[in-house]
């Protein structure tokens, strides 16, 4: 009864991994910037596929286009060819209609604002109601650990802290994506640890989509369902790795074997493609 309990389960899991949507489909996307010196290919020949629920990654040396292909997703930047949806729509139009928070490598969290409305200015912006705005405060700032910083300023938090209320701000608006780009690459490495494993948390309660911008091959490992590996400029996608490690991870699964053996193939995949000297 236990095998057949087991196969039922496994095939309940595989059933669910084929239900999920797609909620980033990119096919043949590049992107090339005019300047004075001449045209920048940034991008090239991008295909990918985001299914929702994932955590994904994206690694590769200074300068491959990994924030720029964030940036796409968000419709801060515009692809020169290809294609781009986003949860089946444009990416304008899922800007547009709130599909995704950012967070950006800095906090950037306004002054002169308290914690609390700074979490507040996405839902002014989107014309929320007061109501709806203190139960989403109240309910995000507590998932990251500030609850009883609302009335705090930036400067009276840490570097750490300002990381969670700007992610607590992305949060706000309920968005199905949660774009990051470096948000933790100016913490210290104890602090960056805890980030990582608040960030892990955040998502296993959440359930987001997160597509997550990163120079580290032990952050991308803790981090990721799907680690995808970039070239230098032009960016292109070296290779797509799924994780084989649990998706609730600690920061002690970085003494076991299998998270050097997904280190070692990032590593191998990078030094390929020259990505590494």
């Amino acid at each position: 009864m236990l095998a057949i309990k087991q196969v039922m389960d496994e095939q309940t899991i595989d059933q669910a991994a084929e239900l999920k949507r797609s909620m980033i489909s990119i096919e043949d996307l590049s992107l090339v910037f005019t300047t004075n010196d001449g045209p920048v290919n940034a991008l090239s020949n991008i295909n990918l596929n985001i299914n929702e629920g994932d955590f994904v990654s994206f690694i590769g040396p200074s300068g491959c286009g990994k924030t720029t292909l964030l940036r796409v997703i968000a419709d801060l930047e515009q692809a020169t060819s290809g294609s781009i949806k986003v949860d089946g729509t444009s990416p304008k139009d899922a800007r547009l209609n709130r599909l995704y928070g950012y967070v950006f490598q800095a906090p950037g969290l306004l002054p002169w604002r308290t914690i609390q409305q700074n979490c507040a200015l996405p839902m002014e912006i989107s014309g929320r109601s007061g109501a709806h705005q203190q139960k989403q405060i109240d309910k995000n700032l507590k998932m990251v650990g500030l609850q009883d910083f609302h009335n705090k300023f930036p400067w009276q938090l840490s570097g750490g802290m300002q990381q969670r209320a700007s992610i607590a701000r992305a949060l706000c608006i309920n968005p199905q994506l949660l774009l990051m780009d470096e948000p933790f690459g100016a913490l210290d490495e104890i602090t960056r640890d805890h980030m990582n494993m608040e960030l892990l948390r955040i998502w296993q309660e959440t359930q987001k989509t997160v597509v997550f911008v990163t120079h580290s091959i032990d952050e991308a490992v803790l981090l990721s369902t799907h680690i995808v590996v970039m070239s230098p400029r032009p960016g292109r996608i070296v290779k797509v790795i799924e994780s084989p490690l649990p998706r609730l991870k600690t920061l002690a699964l970085r003494d076991q074997a299998a998270f050097h053996q997904l280190a070692a193939e990032i590593r191998s995949a990078l030094a390929n493609d020259h990505a590494i000297d």
